[in-house]
């Protein structure tokens, strides 16, 4: 099943599911990960030319139409699908398989360079060792409050947890 686009290129964030990018490649469509918040997003749109683009949160953008997300349009696109395809909104979320993601925020002191934290750099490369490419790793500071954000990402829910927590862990023992 192919969606109707200009370019066959959408942009999400860092923030996207893992899931996502895969089901990108499955369908041959080009996707390009932008810093979180709908600015980003939108910047890089313009910049590369995509039409399509959102937020893990929801915020979905149809430059088309609008240049913020927006929910009404969103739901006549989901609808505009569904009869297009004659198929129901639960066969066409099998298109993608949500992996297994895990966020957790820890407070921190100060925003010390990660890179120069040989401890936190070492435990981050080895979880993106083990996971391979069956996840993704993110460990970045919040851009507006004093926290460090470590997300990972797996088709196991058990590992993710464990992966986050043993990360969380190493970086508690640096950062606060």
């Amino acid at each position: 099943m192919r969606i109707d686009l200009k370019t066959d290129l959408i942009v999400g964030t860092v923030m996207s599911n893992y899931g996502f990018c895969q089901a990108c490649k499955r369908y041959g469509i080009e996707y390009h990960l932008s810093q979180v918040g709908d600015r980003y997003v939108i910047e890089d749109m313009l910049r590369l030319g995509a039409v399509l683009g959102g937020e893990e949160s929801g915020h979905t953008i149809f430059l088309d139409y609008h240049t913020t997300g927006d929910g009404i349009i969103t739901a006549i696109q989901v609808v505009s699908t569904m009869l297009k395809t004659n198929k129901r909104l639960s066969e066409l979320s099998k298109l993608m398989e949500v992996y297994p993601q895990k966020v957790l925020s820890i407070e921190v002191r100060e925003k010390k360079d990660l890179n120069t934290i040989p401890e936190i750099t070492c435990e981050i490369e080895r979880v993106k060792k083990e996971l391979k490419e069956d996840g993704r790793v993110l460990v970045r500071y919040s851009g507006t409050q004093n926290l460090l954000r470590i997300m990972v990402e797996g088709p196991d829910s058990k590992k993710v947890e464990e992966f986050c927590q043993s990360i969380a862990e190493v970086a508690k023992k640096h950062l606060t």
